[in-house]
């Protein structure tokens, strides 16, 4: 029988794939043979002629699980499976099914299996099984991921808490992750003092990085809808700021700041020019990631050639500056496996902050 880990969060962007990514990690480390299950998957893409949800499909090429990625989600969730579901087109039983039949494949094939949740607790209702049920159901044991701060976390964790226990789903840790690094003993104190009356073990998880918070140029891509174009080896390189370049080309100069993508208006001939030429500077490669040219107004062709010419990365869309700004402040960075610096920050903050042996031992 697997070691089997159910994975929760109290809510999105908890930072829950990065806890299974370096749980597989140290326990790679360890046991011969590591599994991954999401059972509900709600984010689904095509891969090797299967919809799957991406999180499995993340740890299928970090982990070289692709041979099994039939079992990886055994529930995808499509657009029509909400209706399907409601309407009286599929059931429960058939989901739970599914789940069951995917986890005692996994338990013969491993000794350690991690199970990711979908998002808080009462996630998959519709479809018969929330997050806790499925835990109940898989009779795996549940360690809880919920992001930093006190109050906020605390109001979460109690609420998640309640609907696992309403399903018999044992939760055996709670992980606070996504740290603020100079309060992070001072949120550990008050956490455990919150919930020192509950059989919980309460572990902290990562400091907030940027460098898994913040996008790569080819993740912005993506989300603009515009193509990148220029230094396409500098496509995983990480965003860690986006500027308007509304001010003078020389202050917009001055202002550059450790990998940053400008977003330069196509009226803006001056400081496009500036831009690329700036970038053939070793100085000020680390300085600029590369451009975002918003607008409807055509560049002009000398400015187009020159820009062309620097090989700087940069993104063509008709979006304005504002629309174009606002969807890359909204968007929440999620690994890949092509995103490498970031896996390999994973790997090591795995080895350094990770308790694994606390782990192992609480999930016997």
């Amino acid at each position: 029988m697997a070691k089997k880990i159910f994975v929760a969060a109290t809510g999105k962007n908890c930072g829950k794939s990065t806890i299974c990514l370096s749980l597989l990690y140290r326990a790679a480390r360890k046991y011969p043979r590591i599994g991954f299950i999401k059972p509900i998957g709600p984010k689904l893409i095509e891969f090797n002629n299967f919809h799957v949800d991406k999180d499995a499909v993340l740890m299928a090429q970090v982990f070289g699980l692709e041979e099994h990625i039939h079992q990886m989600n055994p529930v995808p969730v499509f657009s029509d499976t909400t209706r399907q579901v409601l309407d009286g087109q599929i059931g429960p039983d058939f989901f739970a099914e599914k789940m069951i039949e995917a986890c005692r494949y996994f338990e013969k094939e491993c000794d350690f299996l991690v199970i990711e949740g979908a998002g808080h607790a009462g996630v998959g209702s519709v479809l018969g099984y929330n997050n806790a049920e499925v835990a109940k159901l898989l009779d795996a044991p549940v360690m809880m991921v919920t992001d930093g701060g006190i109050g906020r976390a605390i109001d979460a964790v109690s609420m998640n808490l309640s609907v696992f226990q309403l399903a018999g789903a044992p939760v055996r840790m709670l992980v606070a992750n996504k740290l603020i690094a100079d309060k992070r003993e001072l949120t550990m104190h008050y956490l455990k003092k919150a919930f020192a009356g509950r059989d919980i073990h309460i572990q902290g998880g990562f400091n907030f990085s940027p460098i898994l918070a913040n996008p790569t140029l080819h993740r912005i891509s993506r989300l603009l809808g515009a193509p990148l174009k220029g230094n396409l080896e500098e496509q995983h390189r990480i965003v860690h700021h986006v500027q308007l370049g509304a001010a003078s080309a020389q202050r917009v100069a001055d202002l550059l700041d450790e990998s940053s993508l400008l977003l330069v208006n196509s009226t803006r001939d001056e400081l496009m020019v500036m831009l690329a030429s700036l970038y053939h500077l070793p100085e000020y490669r680390h300085k600029i990631a590369g451009m975002i040219i918003p607008g409807h107004a055509p560049v002009s062709p000398i400015t187009a050639r020159i820009v062309d010419d620097s090989n700087i990365p940069y993104m063509r869309t008709h979006l304005t500056n504002s629309e174009a700004f606002t969807r890359i402040q909204n968007d929440v960075s999620k690994i890949t496996a092509q995103d490498q610096e970031k896996i390999d920050l994973v790997g090591h903050l795995a080895e350094v902050e990770l308790d694994f042996d606390t782990v192992d031992k609480l999930f016997d």
